[in-house]
């Protein structure tokens, strides 16, 4: 059975990413891991860290929960099309993916994109472009909504 492996960031474009790999689960008689890193929360702080390092741990946990109800609630939706399993960690996205996709053995990775600017990409960085430059399997990448596709010139 094959394996695909699919980050999701809970945000507008998970549905999107879902039903790619739903089709090509079924597709290729295969199975869907959804995968979701939860990033740590930020802190900046010279001082009152005492109070600061309870209040980040608190945070942590919290978005841990959310992330964890959220994976619980898309798995149930997609498991009724093809087989689901999840898996959840805080840590960097693109580690991550690329850890999982080779514990796996992923045949696919099917990842949104958010379509940034070039500038924000450069500062910023992209979870996609981290995982297309270093991947072993082939990496679906699925655009942004009312991105349209680009026109063939005519010769």
């Amino acid at each position: 059975m094959k394996t695909i492996l699919t980050p999701i960031d809970f945000s507008s474009i998970t549905n999107r990413v879902c039903a790619t790999a739903v089709a090509l689960a079924r597709a290729v008689k295969g199975r869907i891991v959804l995968l979701h890193a939860v990033p740590p929360p930020v802190m900046v702080t010279d001082y009152g860290s005492g109070v600061m390092a309870q209040n980040y741990a608190e945070i942590a946990l919290a978005a841990e929960k959310t992330a964890t109800r959220q994976l619980a609630r898309a798995q149930s939706r997609l498991r009724r099309s093809v087989p689901v399993t999840t898996v959840q960690a805080s840590e960097s996205a693109v580690g991550f993916i690329l850890a999982q996709a080779g514990a796996l053995r992923a045949d696919y990775i099917v990842m949104g994109s958010h379509g940034h600017a070039a500038l924000y990409e450069l500062l910023a960085g992209s979870t996609a472009h981290g995982v297309l430059l270093k991947a072993a399997c082939p990496v679906v990448v699925v655009p942004p909504a009312g991105r349209t596709p680009a026109k063939k010139k005519e010769n």
